[in-house]
């Protein structure tokens, strides 16, 4: 069974799933995805999660077996389902949420065909907004996630040796992160976000344009992961960013760090100057209520009255935010971007990334995970934000 403290953990979220339901009038709501099974379960099973606004939850469960924690029903297949809830004397809903952002066609048709007389809303998003806002348990884990990030990013430089590409650099840090407890999965929201612990980007690739909504791209080593580390020495004179994911835990921290093969050019230190300047204003300014767009605005007038405008967040091909929500997964509400409606709610956790992509010298910049109070953002992932210059370690 679970523990007294997971159980109490779980039931809070439970509840503010329930008061997201209640507010957006649905009865139950029925979870597969594995993201929302993790946050509802505390752990990965293959099933199906039932949530009545009243009552029991149920955890309908195909694989794997011998789990006995919580109100756990083995079935075979999701058909069962409709005969356990009649048999518990279940009452039938009008109104029922599924994930249909992330369900096919198929798998949303066989689900609702379970549920005959009820109307089916997508809970996608409003899942998406309770997890972005995290429980104390998750801000204890968070904090030990970024504290073990920050100390393994500290132990980059040890990872380098002159003549490397990037592809060998990569592999050194990722053998470095997995040795220090990272898991190395990579969970995003959405389709087409493939990546493996983060990325490497050196010189002039970190101008390769990704098809990824991630800031930064890559032309990565084939055309089948267009993402990251190329295979290209890292020759002097060039920037080196480093975007690895605290994989520590199941909650993703988020932390990128410059460095240098020996002395970059003069508009490579502005823009990181003008980066770590963009953060202190943010943080200055962020808090609780603070609407996303501000921020963004922020961040991008800076880069403009810096001279920086055509760098920022990318060069030619431009990233149009400056942050966003971590959790669970990478790319969490809310997102710091100019047409953002969403105000930073206290407990939200946060990265964010103003970076520079410089042509000739590659990519600058930083980035942090905060968490967001009602009197400002506290900064959790700490260690020195200057670039390091990989020939003088």
């Amino acid at each position: 069974m679970y523990s007294k403290i997971m159980y109490e953990e779980l039931s809070l979220r439970w509840n503010k799933i329930r008061q997201a339901m209640l507010q957006a009038g649905i009865e139950a709501c029925f979870i597969s995805g594995t993201v929302n099974l993790l946050y509802v379960s505390g752990r990965v099973f293959n099933g199906y999660f039932y949530l009545p606004l009243e009552g029991e939850p149920i955890f309908f469960v195909k694989r794997p077996l011998g789990l006995n924690e919580g109100n756990i029903v083995y079935i075979r297949k999701p058909e069962d389902i409709p005969t356990i809830l009649n048999e518990r004397k279940c009452i039938p809903v009008q109104t029922i949420g599924f994930e249909d952002d992330t369900l096919t066609y198929n798998e949303h048709t066989r689900l609702a065909s379970l549920f005959p007389v009820a109307s089916v809303k997508n809970i996608s998003g409003l899942m998406r907004s309770v997890r972005s806002v995290k429980t104390p348990y998750e801000i204890s884990v968070y904090r030990q996630t970024c504290d073990r990030h920050a100390k393994v990013m500290a132990q980059v430089p040890d990872c380098y040796e002159k003549g490397m590409t990037d592809l060998e650099f990569n592999i050194a840090l990722e053998t470095l992160f997995r040795k220090n407890g990272s898991m190395g999965l990579f969970r995003a929201f959405g389709s087409n976000m493939e990546i493996f612990m983060g990325s490497v980007l050196a010189g002039d690739n970190a101008m390769a344009a990704s098809p990824y909504d991630f800031a930064m791209g890559g032309a990565g080593v084939d055309a089948s992961l267009p993402i990251g580390s190329c295979g290209k020495v890292m020759a002097e004179g060039e920037a080196v960013m480093v975007d690895m994911g605290g994989l520590f835990s199941p909650y993703i921290s988020d932390m990128t760090r410059t460095f240098s093969v020996g002395h970059l050019s003069d508009l490579a230190y502005k823009a990181h100057e003008t980066s770590m300047d963009i953060q202190h204003k943010i943080k200055d300014m962020a808090r609780s209520g603070t609407a996303c767009s501000e921020l963004y605005i922020l961040a991008s007038e800076m880069a403009k009255e810096a001279g920086l405008a055509e760098y920022f967040m990318g060069y030619g091909q431009q990233a149009g935010f400056v942050g966003h929500g971590i959790g669970l997964e990478i790319n969490e509400l809310p997102v710091l971007f100019g047409r953002s409606k969403e105000r930073l709610q206290a407990n939200n956790i946060i990265a964010i990334e103003p970076k520079f992509v410089i042509p000739g010298v590659g990519a600058v910049g930083v980035e942090n995970s905060f968490l967001v109070h009602e009197s400002g953002i506290e900064k959790l992932t700490n260690t020195s934000e200057e670039i390091i210059d990989l020939l003088k370690k």
